[in-house]
């Protein structure tokens, strides 16, 4: 067998994704915007093929095209987590776009187009091949943004997502051009070994930071949030939805193996700009998310948040860190793909309600949904035993065995502040006079994500222990 031949084998799933979003683009152009509804559903087809793929063909760890690109266990448990999202956020959207008469053929392909650039950068070794990927993803998340081309909101978040995104994939451009002149390779592994040789000159440590800037604009990690709040809100909710999904889980996945990988030697350094930009991000989410009258930009901030408990894990810079956070982020997607099922069921008449006003009384008029949303919110909150609870014991076990005592308290101090934000949406459904009752006519689609996404916040008690040891397997074949 060929190397060239070895290569496209490794890469099978990445392959099939781009072939078939190739192959709904040309289904669209022939049939036009009759074909939507089908290329949705062959869109989701595709996505647990590939997802089949990505777990049961090839050897344990492979590498692709000169070591740029590896599969590995990280690489299949962060991709599978990719693949939940696109899959989620496919499942939640055609109703929805269909109502606001813009569910077009196109949709399903940019999210193909999306997860395969993720899909590549989970699996990424070398800063080609990440920032590849990583442009890839974002040129078509920023047409999603504004694909209600009609709505001022989505237009102008389109707009504000694609210049802040530009200027942080300049900035993470520039720190892999410093790291490229100040040690002479873009392998992950070979820039590894250069300063492990050479140690950490001043150089490098520029290039770490503005690495670092980059990977935490696509997490919306402080002081690179800014884009967050308004991008959620302006674009359509079902995007919205898919933004906090499978982008963060690629852009976390990159984020760690970037840092882990390539800058073991300067663990003391990029340590400290992990720990402050996690600290940040927790305390600006909890406090910021008080005041929010607008469901989207309550969630825009809780995610800010739930992303510096995340980053915990990576400051720990261990495999119990790296573990918590894949187990946050698997919890964290099932978490948001409920609480983002509830917000798109929120329609009066057709009309979509977005104050959490609208919420009122909610237990009264649909305690089914109210219980749904409840189990979301106290699960983001970290109250046992719901599965949110375990996502943030496990980062900050993680914490404390890598004798961040300061980071952990401050970690939960942070969390007891967001379950005030949190423990108030459920007051306000439970407590609060009734406001006019929701349609209740719901997708077989959003019921299933809807009592998927509330067994497994309820119950995965019963089934953590298969997930935390695959989450485990995972990170030790990134950090040994």
């Amino acid at each position: 067998m060929s190397a060239l031949s070895a290569d496209l084998i490794t890469l099978l799933p990445e392959l099939v994704l781009a072939v078939a979003a190739m192959a709904l683009l040309m289904l669209g152009a022939f049939r036009g915007e009759r074909s939507a509804a089908l290329a949705t559903w062959l869109a989701v087809v595709v996505l647990a093929v590939v997802g089949y793929l990505l777990l049961a063909t090839g050897p344990p760890k492979a590498t692709a095209f000169g070591g740029a690109f590896v599969i590995d266990g990280f690489a299949r448990f962060s991709g599978i987590l990719v693949l939940l999202g696109s899959v989620l956020g496919l499942l939640m959207s055609h109703r929805y776009l269909e109502d606001l008469r813009i569910a077009r053929f196109e949709y399903p392909v940019l999210i193909l187009l999306a997860t395969l650039g993720m899909l590549l950068m989970v699996s990424a070794t070398s800063f080609i091949a990440l920032y590849m990927g990583f442009e890839l993803q974002s040129l078509a998340l920023y047409v999603l943004a504004a694909f209600h081309r009609d709505s001022q909101r989505s237009t102008e978040a389109g707009l504000k997502y694609f210049v802040l995104g530009a200027l942080s994939s300049g900035m993470m451009l520039y720190g892999i051009s410093l790291i490229y002149g100040f040690t002479g390779t873009t392998g992950f592994g070979e820039v590894a070994s250069v300063i492990k040789a050479t140690g950490t000159g001043v150089g490098v440590i520029f290039g770490l930071v503005f690495l670092i800037a980059g990977l935490a604009f696509k997490v919306s990690a402080v002081p690179f949030h800014m884009w967050t709040p308004d991008v959620y809100e302006g674009a359509p909710t079902p995007i919205t939805a898919l933004f906090s999904m499978a982008p963060k889980a690629a852009a976390m996945a990159l984020f760690l193996r970037a840092i882990l990988t390539t800058f073991p030697s300067a663990t003391p350094q990029w340590q400290q700009i992990v720990w402050v930009v996690s600290v940040l991000s927790m305390f600006l989410g909890a406090f910021a998310a008080i005041g929010q009258t607008n469901i989207k930009r309550f969630m825009a901030y809780s995610s800010i948040a739930n992303m510096g408990y995340v980053l915990i894990g990576l400051a720990a810079g261990t495999a119990q860190g790296v573990q918590g956070a894949l187990i946050y982020m698997l919890i964290y997607i099932v978490t948001n793909a409920g609480a983002f099922g509830v917000i798109l069921a929120m329609r009066r008449g057709g009309v979509m309600a977005e104050e959490i006003s609208d919420l009122s009384g909610l237990a009264r008029s649909r305690p089914g949904m109210a219980f749904v949303f409840a189990a979301m919110m106290f699960s983001l909150a970290g109250i046992p035993p719901l599965a949110g609870f375990f996502s943030k014991f496990y980062v900050f076990l993680a914490a404390i065995n890598a004798h961040l005592y300061v980071l952990a308290v401050l970690g939960v101090l942070a969390s007891v502040i967001g379950a005030y934000y949190y423990l108030r949406i459920v007051k306000i459904m439970y407590f609060d006079e009734p406001a006019p009752a929701f349609d209740e006519e719901l997708t077989l689609s959003l019921n299933t994500v809807l009592v998927g996404s509330s067994l497994f916040t309820v119950l995965f008690i019963f089934a953590a222990a298969p997930l935390v040891a695959l989450a485990g397997a995972a990170a030790k074949t990134l950090v040994p």
